[in-house]
């Protein structure tokens, strides 16, 4: 029956029971493993011009040679573009060669974002390979546009990423709408990738609920077909001084189960966003969390069961798990901070504090829970904001200490 179905997918058949959803291999358009990257951008532009009438999905055929394509796609309304992959964080492997296998799309330029995607679209088990990215050299990086950018000539609502892996990629996903075009009901959902800009995620102007779920960043991500990326080229992508995952302009944003490794910053929480921020692990940062807020009614997050392990900036000094300025309320619960060497990246194995509280705005802090070690200051906080209020109950310090206390009036 398995191979019945498959037969039929291939072949674009339609299936007794589905005469509504038709959906084809991508290689009943012509896009072919042996063809030339523009051969095939052109036909894949074919196959979702029809899918897009039909609301169909494109089925990527599994393969052992990648499909070369340039840049320049565009996911039209009502598309899925589905591969045979789950998230494959070590990547795949050729039994023979140092590449990937399976549904994976070659990408051979850096003219344009790879894949425009437009409204009601899902991109879902597909691997994203830049094979001509630099492994070794900081300076022969090549600044590759987004892999996925959210459209700039239409508002993009209703976009599903799932289970997709990146190889070498500069920025992987790119939601940065305008407030003329925005964006809305992102998913982004069980993701991996080493973005060589420190940039795996970024979402603005996204009023109606965007959720980054179950993503992962790690420069070893090509460990299993034998790529990996060097201390240097580690190092350099820590100097780029961004934010593995930003968002800013968001209602009610969900951010859960995320991890990053070897960025200068963790998660980026814009002044003009709220939302909730549990189970995460940010590692090897020099910033974990930056929360900054422009008004006191909405500008509120709760964040809750996470660690941050803050080592990583270029000084002790501008090295801290938690910034937080602006204005609004912050409610960390479980929250724990500590820090030490990793010999994959250059690191100073500590952190100056736990938390850094600055501006000159009245904002709220509350802590329950935190546990706070190998910070090199007197006290887990740093407060240059005399407007600013803390108030920790159970927390636990460096020194391992019970830690109850107020500041501010």
């Amino acid at each position: 029956m398995r191979t019945l179905f498959l037969l039929l997918l291939l072949t674009g058949t339609r299936l007794m029971g589905f005469a509504d959803v038709p959906f084809k291999s991508i290689r009943a358009f012509n896009v072919l493993p042996g063809n030339s990257g523009e051969v095939n951008k052109v036909n894949l532009q074919k196959a979702i011009d029809w899918a897009s009438v039909h609301g169909a999905a494109l089925f990527v055929e599994p393969s052992d040679i990648p499909y070369t394509i340039k840049s320049g796609i565009i996911l039209k309304p009502n598309v899925s573009l589905v591969g045979a992959n789950g998230p494959v964080p070590r990547g795949t492997k050729h039994p023979d060669k140092n590449a990937p296998v399976g549904s994976v799309f070659r990408i051979v330029d850096a003219e344009q974002p790879f894949i425009t995607v437009e409204s009601s679209t899902r991109i879902e088990g597909i691997q994203f390979w830049y094979a001509n990215q630099e492994l070794t050299d900081p300076a022969k990086i090549i600044p590759y546009p987004a892999t996925i950018q959210v459209s700039k000539t239409s508002s993009t609502q209703g976009v599903t990423l799932s289970r997709l892996t990146f190889y070498g990629e500069y920025l992987a996903m790119d939601f940065n709408a305008s407030k003329a075009l925005i964006c809305e009901l992102i998913l982004i959902e069980h993701c991996y990738g080493y973005p060589l800009s420190g940039q795996f995620i970024r979402i603005d102007y996204c009023y109606d609920i965007p959720r980054f779920l179950h993503c992962h960043i790690n420069p070893a991500i090509m460990r299993k077909m034998g790529l990996r990326f060097s201390k240097a080229v580690i190092d350099n992508v820590v100097k780029q001084k961004t934010y593995a995952y930003s968002v800013n302009h968001t209602d009610n944003a969900q951010l859960m189960d995320l991890f990053t490794f070897a960025t200068w910053g963790g998660i980026y929480l814009g002044d003009e966003s709220y939302g909730q921020l549990t189970n995460f692990n940010l590692d090897c940062v020099a910033v974990g969390i930056y929360k900054g807020g422009n008004n006191a009614k909405n500008r509120n997050w709760q964040i809750a069961q996470g660690s941050i392990i803050a080592n990583a900036g270029a000084t002790v000094e501008e090295t801290h798990p938690i910034i937080i300025e602006g204005q609004g309320h912050t409610a960390l619960t479980n929250v724990e901070a500590f820090s030490g060497g990793n010999g994959a990246l250059t690191n100073l194995g500590q952190s100056y504090d736990y938390m850094l509280i600055q501006g000159n705005e009245l904002l709220t802090v509350s802590m329950v829970g935190c546990r706070m070690r190998n910070y090199v200051s007197a006290t887990p906080f740093t407060i240059r904001n005399p407007a600013a209020r803390l108030q920790a109950v159970a927390c636990v310090d460096k020194d391992e200490q019970f830690l109850n206390t107020t500041i501010g009036k």
